[in-house]
C-alpha cells in the first residue's frame, strides 16, 4: 500500500486524558461560569468582599484581579479569564470584575448554540461583528471634556473607581488627592510608578496625605545617625550607587609582604581610601547624601560631624523618585563630583508618622513625582486601600490620555444592548441570533449591579430597556441607581458616575476575544504523568536515535507498546492489555 494512504498512528502515554468535540466546548464554558460565580457578588458599590486564605496570609478584597490571582485556578480554559482580568488591571486598572462577568455571560449565551450543533466559527464571526458595532458606538457617543471641566472629569472618574472600594466613603478626600498626584507627573510619560504609596499603620484613614515630592521610611542606620541634622533648608542632594564602608576595601584582596612593618602601611592605605571617598563627598557641597548601597558607621559619624545627613540602603524606586523630583543624577563613583550632578529641594525634614520615621523632600523645583501616605488601623485595611488607590490612579491616567468618558452604572451597556438588538433586526440568518445573544449578555452588568444592591433586577432592566429603546436620546445615559434607598434608575451621567471610554473599549475587546478563544478549543490533551514532579520529557521519536530522548526514549516507547514494538501493538507479539503497561511509559 502507498505510504500516503496508510493510517496515521498517534501514540499517547497511558493515562492521558483526551476530550474533544461539543462536550469539550461545553465543559470549558461551564468552568468559566463557575469562575464568574465567585466574582459575581463583588461588582459595584454594593458588592461584597471576599476573604482568601492561602495557608499563610489572609487577603480581604473585592478587586477582581486580586481575587482571580489568589484563587489559583487550575482549569486550563478557565485560566483565560484570569489572563483577561490581569490584562485589564494592567491596561486600565478598573473593570477587572466586569470583564470576567461579561466574558462568562457571552459564553453562557452561546452555550445553547453549541448544543444545537451550530459551528463555533459561525458563532465567533458573529461575536466579533457585534463587538465591532459596540466599540464603534462607544466612540460615537463618548463625551469629550476640555478646559475647566477637565479637572471635574478626572475627579469624577476617580470617584467612580473608588465607589466600589473599601474607602468609598472617603472618596471626597482621595479623588482630588489621586488627581493631584497624577497631574504632578511628566505628562508625556505619566509613569504611575513615580507615585509612591507608603503605608503607615495607625491613625485614621482621613490622616492620609499627599506629598509633592518624595517621602520614604527611614532606612537602617548606624551609631552617629542621631547626631545628623533632621531639618535642612535648601540643601544640595547627592545620590550615589557606591558603598561607603571600610570593610569593602579589605575584601577580595591578597597582599604578600616580606617585612611585618609593611602591614601598618597597608592598613593605613585602606583607611586613606575610605577617607578620600568621604572627603570628595563633603567637598561636593552636598548636605544630603543618599546611597543605594550601605553607608557604614565610620561614614555616618564622619558626615554627622560635618552637619551632613546621610542614608544608605535606600530602595531603588525611592532613589529614582528623589532623582526625578530634585534633578539629581545617581553617581557610580565619587570622582569628579560637581554642582551639575547635585539635586535641590526647598525643605528636607525627618518626621514621625505613627511608629515610623519618614524622610520628606518637599518644594522640589523639578518635581515630577509624588508620594501618597496612607494611614489606617490594620494591615489588611491598608493593603486594600493601596489597591483601591492604585486602581484610581490608573483610571485617572487613562482619562488624562483619552479625555473621553461615558456614563457608568450599567448605562453604556444598556445603550449598546439596545443598539445591537436594533441592528440584529436588520439582518437575516444565524448572525441575527448571535448578535442578539451578545446584546443580551451585555445586560449582565446592570442586572448584577441591581442584584448586589438588593434591588429587583427584573423590574430595573424592564425600565432601562424602555428608556433606551426610545427614539430620542434623552434616556441614553439611564443606568442603575444603587445609591438611592428606593432603588430604580437614574441618569448616571448627571449623577457623576463617569468612566473613561478606554475602560469600556478594553473591557469589551478583551471579553469578546476570551470568549472566541474558548469557543475555538475543541480538544484538550492532558497527561497526568507530566504534572508529577520530576516527570521525564514527553518527546517521543520513532526514528533513528529515538528523537529527543535517545535510546532511553526508544526503550520507553517499546515498553509502552507492550514490550513487542509495533507487533505488540497489533497483537502479534506479547499480549496487549493493562498488565503489559508496566515499563517506564506505563501508568
Amino acid at each position: 500500500m502507498n505510504a500516503a494512504f496508510q493510517p496515521q498512528i498517534i501514540l499517547l502515554r497511558e493515562g492521558t486524558d483526551t476530550s474533544q468535540g461539543k462536550s469539550q466546548i461545553i465543559s470549558n464554558i461551564n468552568a468559566c461560569q463557575a469562575v464568574a460565580e465567585t466574582l459575581r457578588t463583588t461588582l459595584g458599590p454594593r458588592g461584597m468582599d471576599k476573604l482568601v486564605f492561602n495557608g499563610q496570609k489572609t487577603t480581604i478584597s473585592n478587586d477582581g484581579a486580586t481575587i482571580m490571582k489568589l484563587l489559583d485556578i487550575v482549569h486550563p480554559a478557565a485560566k483565560t479569564l484570569v489572563d483577561i482580568s490581569m490584562a485589564q488591571d494592567a491596561e486600565v486598572g478598573d473593570g477587572t470584575t466586569s470583564v470576567v462577568l461579561l466574558a462568562a455571560e457571552i459564553l453562557k449565551e452561546c452555550k445553547d448554540f453549541i448544543e444545537d450543533g451550530l459551528h463555533p466559527r459561525i458563532i465567533i464571526r458573529g461575536l466579533r461583528e457585534a463587538c465591532n458595532i459596540a466599540t464603534a458606538k462607544i466612540q460615537e457617543i463618548s463625551i469629550l471634556q476640555e478646559n475647566e471641566l477637565f479637572r471635574q472629569l478626572l475627579e469624577k472618574c476617580a470617584g467612580t473607581a473608588l465607589n466600589s472600594k473599601l474607602i468609598a466613603r472617603q472618596k471626597h478626600l482621595f479623588a482630588p488627592m489621586v488627581v493631584d498626584a497624577v497631574t504632578m507627573l511628566d505628562p508625556d510619560l505619566c509613569d504611575i510608578k513615580l507615585v509612591g504609596i507608603k503605608k503607615v499603620t495607625g491613625g485614621s484613614v482621613t490622616d492620609s496625605q499627599l506629598v509633592q515630592g518624595v517621602a520614604f521610611k527611614k532606612t537602617f542606620s548606624y551609631a552617629g545617625f542621631e547626631q545628623q541634622p533632621k531639618h535642612l533648608k535648601s540643601p544640595a542632594i547627592l545620590l550615589l550607587n557606591v558603598e561607603l564602608e571600610l570593610k569593602s576595601e579589605k575584601e577580595n584582596a591578597e597582599v604578600r609582604i616580606t617585612d611585618p612593618d609593611q602591614y601598618q602601611s597597608i592598613v593605613d592605605a585602606e583607611w586613606k581610601i575610605i577617607y578620600d571617598k568621604l572627603d570628595m563627598c563633603v567637598d561636593s557641597g552636598a548636605k544630603i547624601i543618599l546611597s543605594r548601597l550601605p553607608i557604614g558607621d565610620l561614614a555616618t559619624q564622619y558626615f554627622a560631624d560635618r552637619g551632613i545627613f546621610s542614608a544608605g540602603r535606600v530602595a531603588t524606586d525611592d532613589l529614582d523618585r528623589v532623582a526625578k523630583a530634585t534633578g539629581a543624577f545617581v553617581q557610580t563613583s565619587v570622582q569628579g563630583l560637581n554642582g551639575a550632578v547635585l539635586g535641590h529641594c526647598d525643605v528636607f525634614e525627618e518626621r514621625g508618622l505613627g511608629d515610623e520615621r519618614f524622610n520628606f523632600f518637599s518644594g522640589c523645583p523639578k518635581a515630577k513625582t509624588a508620594t501618597i501616605i496612607l494611614r489606617g488601623g490594620g494591615e489588611q485595611f491598608l493593603e486594600e486601600t493601596e489597591r483601591s488607590v492604585h486602581d484610581a490612579l490608573m483610571i485617572v491616567k487613562r482619562a488624562l490620555a483619552s479625555r473621553k468618558v461615558v456614563a457608568g452604572g450599567g448605562a453604556i451597556e444598556m445603550e449598546l444592548s439596545s443598539v445591537l438588538r436594533k441592528h440584529s433586526r436588520t439582518i437575516e440568518g444565524k448572525q441575527q441570533l448571535i448578535i442578539n445573544s451578545f446584546a443580551k449578555a451585555l445586560e449582565i452588568i446592570p442586572r448584577q449591579l441591581a442584584d448586589n444592591a438588593g434591588i429587583d433586577s427584573t423590574d430595573v432592566l424592564n425600565r432601562l430597556r424602555k428608556e433606551h429603546s426610545a427614539a430620542s436620546d434623552a434616556g441614553r445615559w439611564m443606568g442603575v441607581d444603587v445609591l438611592c434607598e428606593g432603588g430604580g434608575t437614574c441618569d448616571t451621567f448627571l449623577a457623576g458616575v463617569w468612566e473613561p471610554a478606554a475602560n469600556k473599549l478594553n473591557s469589551l475587546a478583551a471579553a469578546t476575544e476570551a470568549a472566541c478563544v474558548i469557543l475555538s478549543i475543541d480538544e484538550t490533551v492532558r497527561n497526568p504523568q507530566s504534572e508529577k514532579p520530576g516527570a521525564p520529557s514527553q518527546g517521543v521519536g520513532l526514528g533513528a536515535g529515538g528523537g529527543r530522548g535517545g535510546p532511553n526514549t526508544r526503550q520507553m516507547v517499546s515498553e509502552a507498546m507492550g514490550g513487542g514494538g509495533m507487533a505488540g501493538m497489533m497483537g502479534r507479539g506479547k499480549r496487549m492489555g493493562m498488565n503489559s503497561f508496566k515499563g517506564k511509559g506505563g501508568a
